[in-house]
């Protein structure tokens, strides 16, 4: 059950325990705006517009009403239940900011990936470089976008060559509701594969 303070600036005198937890995926994918979407606090984000000079580098045709981009992190924090308390780090989705993943990694307890089903395929290098820089446990949640394609779990397990024990959840970053269920189900995969 979700828990909110009447202060949303401080913690619930409640809370014993924190927990961080990743926020990964493609340019564009929405994670920024997952984490504006349950953050209980102003959230950090560190967006810059988009250049000319990402052209040709980014995958700026694939999301054209795209402005801006996420150049170091963004951070937010939700209190998950009256005794948990997640503070949400998320990383870039370009290759050239994938430097930062491994510090950002230390000490967290897993990684939520965010997928756009449109562009299935820009997953690859961002599950790639989870498994191979860090050993955190992962989920998969599909942002649903307008005009996206409905797979069900079992096409994007296969698509995305993932084990069968990789949850998949489906959630629109905008929705908090959503992304509180998929942050709890992260939650519950980590403490499982621990």
């Amino acid at each position: 059950m979700l828990s909110t303070t009447s202060d949303n600036h401080y913690l619930a005198p409640t809370v014993v325990e924190s927990v961080k937890i990743l926020v990964v995926g493609s340019f564009g994918v929405g994670k920024t705006t997952l984490i504006g979407s349950v953050s209980e606090i102003e959230p950090l984000s560190t967006e810059e517009s988009i250049t000319q000079a990402s052209e040709g580098i980014d995958a700026v045709e694939a999301t054209p009403e795209k402005t801006t981009t996420t150049v170091a992190m963004d951070f937010g924090r939700i209190t998950l239940t009256d005794e948990i308390a997640l503070y949400l780090f998320g990383t870039p989705g370009q290759r050239r900011f994938w430097d930062l993943w491994s510090g950002l990694a230390e000490g967290a307890a897993g990684a939520l990936v965010l997928v756009d089903a449109r562009r299935l395929e820009d997953s690859f290098e961002v599950l790639d470089q989870l498994e191979t820089r860090t050993s955190l446990p992962f989920m998969v949640a599909i942002n649903q976008f307008p005009g996206a394609p409905n797979y069900e779990p079992d096409q994007i397990r296969t698509a995305l060559d993932l084990d069968d024990e990789t949850p998949i959840v489906v959630c629109n970053a905008k929705n908090r509701n959503a992304c509180v269920r998929a942050l709890a189900a992260l939650v519950r995969h980590a403490l499982e594969t621990h």
